[in-house]
């Protein structure tokens, strides 16, 4: 999606910025790329910096509060400290290096729901203008989608994905936001939990893998959630038996309740102190986008994780969101 924008911040007559990104999905940790394109207008400007921001919707929900709202979490300057002459037609090449902890927005070519973009603001002369959003592409690490693939061969079906804004205590989470992608239950584990939130936290050496479970409760006793964390690391990706380490984690999560569950849990504030309460507040009472049941969805690969979308139903909602999100931003620009 391009936009050409006139920096309204000149009035009429002056230059106009279009950025494009190179096609296909980027990956967290690695490079994106494009040329932000400049077109001078009828007079010359100096350009005092061209800046990338990456920006994502995200939900934040306290209490019985929810909100959602737009996140700026990384900042690239990509160009500037030249003049631009009346008519003239530049091109400024870029590649930049993700976050680590970038979402993902699709799965084998399904969109997730998940609505990330790069913004594009050109400094003339001292006034800013946020020119021209496109919106950003990022598919999953290689040990990232064989984790998501072992829960589809152990028959867990996806039910959506979404940002929340916050911090997963004892972890080592950088980003104001974390992303949980929610799975259906398998038969197997069907009478145990309602679902199973996956989190990723990846760096340059490693991925923290994130699970929630929201536990049914018995006959004399109320659900609970237990949560639980565990390390990988992105090499050795064809060498491990997936299906029995994810088969291992969930039997862990589900049979004991981890010191990491009763010490700390998703809140607000030092990413390092517990509480416990956050997903409580908050947790699945029909807050969140549920796509079809398994049976209806998608199925990706032999027997890979059936992302829960069919092909219009998806397309509607998704462009309805991307089309909300840019929306907003253009109307926020409108008010500066």
């Amino acid at each position: 999606m391009v936009f050409k924008r006139l920096l309204g911040s000149l009035g009429v007559g002056g230059p106009t910025v279009d950025t494009v990104l190179t096609t296909g999905a980027a990956a967290p940790g690695g490079p994106l790329s494009g040329q932000v394109h400049l077109k001078g207008g009828s007079a010359g400007f100096d350009i005092d910096h061209i800046a990338l921001e990456l920006v994502a919707r995200v939900e934040d929900e306290r209490g019985d509060e929810e909100a959602e709202g737009v996140v700026a979490f990384e900042r690239f300057t990509v160009g500037g400290g030249f003049r631009l002459a009346e008519g003239e037609q530049l091109s400024v090449p870029f590649t930049v290096a993700l976050p680590w902890e970038t979402p993902i927005t699709e799965l084998y070519g399904q969109s997730l729901g998940i609505v990330l973009g790069v913004r594009t603001e050109v400094s003339v002369a001292g006034a800013k203008d946020k020119g021209d959003l496109d919106r950003l592409a990022v598919g999953p690490l290689p040990v990232q989608e064989a984790i998501l693939e072992a829960f589809g061969q152990l028959g867990f079906g996806f039910r959506s994905a979404d940002l929340e804004y916050g911090r997963i205590g004892g972890t080592g989470q950088q980003l104001p936001f974390y992303q949980e992608i929610e799975l259906t239950p398998s038969p197997q584990y069907a009478h145990a939990v309602n679902e199973i939130e996956v989190t990723f936290l990846a760096t340059a050496g490693g991925m923290e893998v994130v699970l929630e479970a929201d536990r049914r409760g018995g006959p004399l006793s109320g659900g609970h959630d237990a949560l639980t964390r565990f390390t990988v690391a992105h090499d050795g990706i064809h060498h491990q038996d997936w299906q029995a380490l994810v088969d291992g984690w969930l039997r862990q999560l589900v049979e004991h309740r981890s010191a990491y569950a009763e010490g700390s849990a998703y809140g607000h504030g030092d990413p390092y102190a517990g509480h416990p309460a956050h997903h409580e507040d908050h947790h699945h009472d029909g807050g969140h986008r549920s796509g079809p049941g398994l049976g209806t969805a998608v199925a990706v690969g032999a027997a890979g994780l059936a992302v829960g979308v069919v092909g219009g139903m998806v397309a509607a909602e998704v462009v309805d969101e991307v089309g909300d999100f840019f929306e907003d931003d253009e109307d926020e620009d409108g008010d500066d």
